[in-house]
């Protein structure tokens, strides 16, 4: 019989630096003012020299292990998704394999943008359902920090860095009810789109190290439309309702869109989990980040469906439905 994929601990990091839009607008031509209006920004995080992404990610990792009460010999596999990798190899997965003092198994990085963590765990569900892995850390680990350019306040004011990490744990119906671990997840992609979200660079090319770009307004303008169907997909693959869901954690891209989100599903905002005006988007890290911090504060509780749902450059997007 197939097993399922137990969503069993949570755990994040954020950089010790935060950086407020006051401290912004002292060297950009904008505003607190402007830029909470437009996209319910208040302050992000900002890594130090030490703040590396497999820093960061074995510190959510870790924080994601204890509450599940496993250890480093529980770990089949780490999938780190991230789109600011510290090397181009070895991959960032296997630096965190080798703080965390994992001895087994397999681990490798996954890039699909802001979506990333969303990709992530589709996989490693995958991996779980058809026994090739009983533990598996989702991982999503990002320092976009490093490839902003920081004078251009159409960007360099939305993001920031941090990492956050699930633990996935096989389990079969005889051991835990059908109804909990990860219902179901759905992924697309049109790279017809790459253009309006990319880095304008690589590794390896010297002359164009690589600095984000981006169109704003066409990049809400395809997220509303992109999120909310996957949403709906999610739904009915399992024969749900929008008034099932007990919590939607979103990509924490623009207090916009979630909002836009949250009214789409029918849920009172307080239904609704919001970090983006204490981290800003951290790609990748920013649905695990926002998970960890709604079930450590208690909101989110043992039962409860959760509804994940995140879009990124490529452009990427997909869901996830959780019951946790």
């Amino acid at each position: 019989m197939m097993k399922r994929a137990l969503l069993t601990g949570v755990g994040g990091y954020l950089p010790e630096r935060v950086v407020s839009n006051a401290e912004l607008s002292a060297s950009l031509d904008t505003s607190d003012e402007w830029i909470r209006e437009r996209t319910g920004i208040a302050q992000r995080h900002v890594a130090g020299a030490h703040e590396t992404a497999a820093f960061m990610a074995t510190a959510a990792a870790r924080a994601a292990l204890r509450m599940a009460g496993a250890a480093a010999g529980d770990v089949d596999a780490i999938i780190l998704a991230t789109s600011t990798p510290d090397q181009a190899f070895p991959a960032t997965a296997l630096r965190v394999q080798a703080m965390l003092g994992v001895t087994r198994g397999f681990g490798f990085d996954l890039s699909a943008a802001c979506c990333g963590f969303i990709y992530a765990l589709s996989v490693a569900d995958g991996m779980i359902r058809v026994g090739q892995a009983e533990g598996v850390l989702v991982i999503g680990s990002e320092v976009y920090s490093r490839i902003l350019d920081w004078q251009d306040r159409g960007t360099c004011v939305l993001f920031g860095d941090g990492a956050g990490a699930v633990f996935l744990q096989a389990a079969g119906p005889a051991v835990e009810p059908a109804a909990r671990g990860v219902l179901s997840t759905h992924l697309h992609a049109q790279g017809t789109l790459g253009d309006i979200l990319y880095v304008d660079g690589a590794v390896g090319q010297r002359d164009r190290p690589g600095t984000l770009v981006m169109n704003g307004r066409e990049v809400f303008r395809h997220a509303v439309t992109r999120l909310a169907e996957a949403v709906d997909e999610a739904l009915v693959a399992n024969g749900l309702q929008r008034r099932d869901v007990d919590w939607l954690v979103p990509h924490q891209a623009n207090l916009r869109i979630i909002d836009a989100m949250g009214r789409k599903l029918g849920l009172p905002a307080e239904r609704v989990v919001v970090t983006v005006d204490r981290h800003a988007n951290t790609s990748a890290a920013s649905v695990p980040l926002a998970l960890a911090e709604a079930v450590a504060d208690g909101r989110i509780r043992r039962g409860d469906l959760v509804l994940m749902e995140a879009l990124g450059g490529g452009l990427t997007w997909g869901s996830a439905l959780v019951r946790m």
